[in-house]
């Protein structure tokens, strides 16, 4: 039996931390922005509340992603929360194949600041850029919330676990 190096280590702790992770179900968001009339968007799981004095939220973004840039650039962004309806603006924000799609797609309006708002959100968070925390292949998008819209209040949140799309009425009891 060969003895275990850190590097193997790693690489199972890292192989069962991706397997475990598919079990935390997480609400979709689409992370959109605008800058010097380039308009991007991607979709995002990893979008979480920090604190609500002041109202901030953090979104993680791979530095390989354009939207990285253009969120530094921009130094705003917007969170939407997606409905279930909204599934099919994912398949188009999910693949840079179809970026010339993004904002021909759904129903869009354009925030007070700038900022491209999806009118199939339940919610949207507009951000001020406050602060980006490197971590690793990320950086980690601090964002004080300068405005909410709740343009699809009604509607059941479209959830991502397990690798697949849900809704609530989906999930196992």
């Amino acid at each position: 039996m060969q003895p275990s190096t850190v590097a193997d280590e790693a690489a199972i702790v890292a192989d069962a931390y991706r397997g475990g992770m598919r079990f935390l179900p997480a609400g979709v968001c689409l992370i959109t922005t605008s800058h010097g009339g380039e308009q991007g968007g991607m979709i995002a799981t990893a979008v979480t509340s920090v604190s609500a004095e002041p109202p901030t939220l953090l979104v993680c973004v791979n530095r390989s992603a354009s939207m990285f840039g253009l969120i530094q650039q921009a130094g705003s962004f917007c969170v939407n929360v997606l409905a279930k309806e909204a599934v099919s603006l994912v398949e188009i924000f999910s693949s840079s194949a179809r970026r010339a799609e993004r904002f021909q797609t759904g129903n869009w309006m354009t925030s007070a600041a700038g900022l491209p708002v999806c009118a199939e959100a339940l919610v949207s968070f507009e951000c001020r850029l406050a602060k980006i925390v490197d971590w690793h292949s990320h950086g980690i998008f601090l964002g004080e919330v300068t405005s909410v819209s709740h343009p699809r209040a009604d509607a059941a949140p479209l959830l991502y676990m397990d690798r697949r799309f849900h809704h609530l009425s989906d999930l196992p009891a």
